[in-house]
């Protein structure tokens, strides 16, 4: 089992860190891999040449940036393409799947709102996954259970699908303790990506060992809920306090935010 990241942006598109500094700060870590996915929008051609190249020089036996890009479809859904990044015209998410599969990437919703679960269910084609866990819109402490229960929906009629555990990590100081822990012998491209295409894989966060197949003990997922909940009413209120400032002109401090982000 090989220990990696997943859902990452970098300063080639509104991420804070380097190339070099994420693999200072994940090869610290112990991580063999990183699968980053910077915004579709920020490339052309030229620059997706240089990203291309820089995650190859920068890669090695005991580091691996996996590049890939999260294209932006209709109704403000992500779709990311974990081991691609050819361009995509269409917004249409389906088609956005057709396209990261063709280009031998695996597609993951990301961080899929709740008012867009019912809309999701419509799609003729699945992805190969849904992020269930994004510790930058979920919050570090738990997941939302209601992502796990779209996903048993959707397995339903496509069994493959899988659960993403991703820190779709911008921020310098952004909280970065979700791992995977990836079935494959080498942290090669197509090893990795065989790996998560398969569901061999688990989501790690200190001692807890998610499944790739989402399906959680009862228990666990009502600890999730109750956990998210207050979670959630801290997020609400915080962004209150954060409007308000915003009317008065009041900036909220750099260290403030940044230990926010530790935190959520």
């Amino acid at each position: 089992m090989l220990k990696g990241v997943l859902h990452f942006h970098s300063t080639y598109a509104d991420g804070d860190l380097t190339l070099v500094e994420l693999r200072e700060i994940f090869g610290s870590a112990v991580c063999r891999f990183l699968c980053i996915t910077d915004h579709a929008e920020y490339f052309d051609a030229e620059k997706t040449t240089a990203y291309e190249r820089e995650c190859e020089q920068r890669s090695d036996d005991r580091f691996r940036f996996i590049a890939g890009l999260e294209y932006r479809c209709m109704n403000g859904m992500h779709v990311l393409g974990y081991g691609t990044t050819s361009p995509i015209a269409s917004i249409d998410p389906e088609e956005v799947f057709r396209q990261i599969r063709l280009a031998g990437g695996v597609a993951v919703i990301a961080h899929p709102r709740d008012d867009a679960f019912a809309w999701i269910e419509t799609f003729e084609m699945l992805p190969d996954g849904i992020e269930t866990w994004n510790s930058k819109y979920d919050g570090r402490y738990a997941p939302r259970p209601g992502t796990f229960a779209l996903l048993g929906r959707l397995k339903a009629r496509r069994p493959s699908m899988t659960a993403f555990y991703g820190q779709d990590l911008h921020w310098r100081n952004q909280y970065r303790g979700l791992f995977t822990m990836a079935e494959c012998e080498a942290a090669d491209r197509a090893s990795v990506l065989r790996a998560l295409g398969r569901g061999d894989y688990v989501g790690v966060k200190d001692d807890l060992r998610l499944p790739s197949s989402g399906e959680l003990d009862p228990d666990l997922l009502e600890q999730f809920a109750r956990a998210h909940s207050r979670s959630r009413v801290l997020r609400r209120w915080i962004g209150r306090v954060k409007a308000a400032s915003d009317r008065i002109g009041l900036a909220v401090p750099a260290a403030m935010k940044a230990q926010l982000r530790r935190i959520f």
